[in-house]
């Protein structure tokens, strides 16, 4: 694969990082929303997500996007360091709105591009996924977390999530787990331990559903 870095199709000054290429016949590009111009720390969270989300649907026009990151997950639900997960759909849990309807749309719940044939050829595990602003879980996230049903918490999904719904482009998630968020160990702690290999094994997986998409129509995954 060839890897061409740049940023022309965004708006000048902003930190988002662009690497296109070709890989067998699949046209890549691959989108970071890069470090905080003030901080330098990387661009976390739901608004960076979104916005670079839409920037990149508006520019690029893909026929389909993947969510690739990090997430905890609940031991609880059988989740152990390492594991890779496609998420079946996705809600936030700290938009908190307790007005009729409006509590909905708060919690904003979207389904994932349906993949039962990339899930049963590559062996993922499958699960809910939660998404919040904070790397913390607060008890009233968790009361949503557990409304949500989650398997997984994450930063970015259901941001992600909201402008592909918006913009009618399919997305998927494919989501390893850092750290266990009902574990023993402190979430800043266990996450900082394990990003390395954890990083290692969602390169891995995210190159194997690469190579199963390659060739096919959204149909058929």
């Amino acid at each position: 694969m060839v890897c061409v870095m740049e940023n022309l199709c965004f708006p000048k000054g902003v930190s988002w990082v662009r690497y296109r290429g070709v890989y067998k016949d699949l046209n890549i590009n691959l989108i970071w929303p890069g470090k905080d111009l003030t901080l330098g720390v990387d661009s976390v969270g739901t608004v960076s997500a979104s916005l670079v989300t839409y920037a990149s649907i508006q520019a690029l026009k893909p026929d389909l996007v993947i969510n690739a990151g990090t997430a905890g997950g609940f031991k609880a639900k059988g989740v152990g360091i390492g594991d890779v997960f496609l998420a079946s759909d996705c809600a936030f849990h700290d938009r908190r709105i307790p007005i009729p309807v409006f509590d909905m749309y708060g919690v904003g719940l979207r389904q994932a591009y349906s993949t039962p044939n990339l899930v049963k050829e590559l062996n993922l595990k499958v699960g809910k996924l939660s998404t919040g602003d904070s790397l913390d879980m607060s008890s009233q996230d968790e009361a949503s977390i557990t409304a949500n049903d989650a398997t997984l918490k994450d930063m970015e999904g259901a941001a992600v999530a909201y402008v592909a719904d918006l913009l009618k482009v399919p997305v998927i998630f494919v989501k390893a787990v850092t750290d266990l968020v009902d574990g023993e160990k402190p979430t800043a702690e266990e996450f900082l331990q394990n990003l390395a290999a954890v990083t290692a094994a969602l390169d891995q997986a995210v190159t194997q559903v690469i190579d199963f998409i390659n060739g096919k129509c959204l149909s058929e995954l």
